[in-house]
């Protein structure tokens, strides 16, 4: 089956006071992606459960929610259990990942292992066959307009060669830095969700902005 480019535009570059009208903003995207942090795992503070839920009740996109937490364990089926479409807790945050992506799944959501740049893939080969999504990080994660790394792109080109023979059945989701000037890097190596911040949320018209860097990374999609 041919892959489709899905966009997930990340609540950390909309407007805080107004984040019922910017999920309406970008309403052409695939998944709206929601960042929690703890200020522990990660050193900055956002989002956490009641404003997850709260969104989920009118955002007109599904909810891409991002764990950078510690104790994903205890607080991961909660978003699931509130209607998120995929939640993603990091590796280096749990004990016992299957049993976390057991849970979510248990709790009607897709479960995702989220790798930091310097998490290596092959530690977490074991596991992935118990995820739906992973979410490589081509940033450090715990803040929001870094640079895109290049150099974490292997672990994208290893994941998809996985999938594409079988293996792994995942969805390939790349975050930070991703823009007109990098989304073509990371398709062409494998992905397919695409979160982006100030690339979406920083543009003129986000659903024009949605609609090109959908259209760049079908087009440097292999195959």
């Amino acid at each position: 089956m041919p892959r489709e480019p899905l966009i997930a535009p990340s609540l950390l570059s909309a407007d805080f006071a107004r984040l019922g009208d910017e999920a309406e903003r970008v309403a052409d995207a695939d998944w709206l992606h929601f960042d929690v942090m703890d200020a522990h795992f990660v050193p900055n503070l956002t989002f956490g459960l009641p404003v997850m839920q709260a969104l989920q009740k009118v955002s007109p996109v599904p909810l891409d929610c991002h764990l950078m937490i510690e104790n994903p364990e205890r607080w991961a089926p909660g978003y699931a259990e509130a209607g998120a479409r995929n939640v993603t807790v990091h590796a280096e945050a749990c004990t016992d990942p299957r049993a976390v992506a057991r849970d979510i799944r248990a709790a009607g959501a897709l479960a995702g292992l989220a790798l930091k740049p310097g998490t290596p893939l092959e530690d977490y080969l074991d596991v992935l066959t118990d995820f739906d999504t992973l979410l490589v990080m081509t940033v450090e994660p715990g803040f929001g307009g870094q640079s895109f790394i290049p150099d974490v792109l292997s672990k994208v080109r290893r994941a998809r060669e996985l999938t594409d023979t079988g293996h792994l059945t995942l969805f390939l989701e790349v975050d930070g830095g991703i823009n007109a000037d990098t989304i073509e890097q990371a398709a062409a190596a494998g992905a397919d969700v695409f979160v982006a911040g100030s690339a979406v949320y920083g543009a003129d018209d986000p659903s024009k902005a949605i609609a090109a860097l959908r259209a760049q990374a079908a087009a440097a999609m292999p195959g």
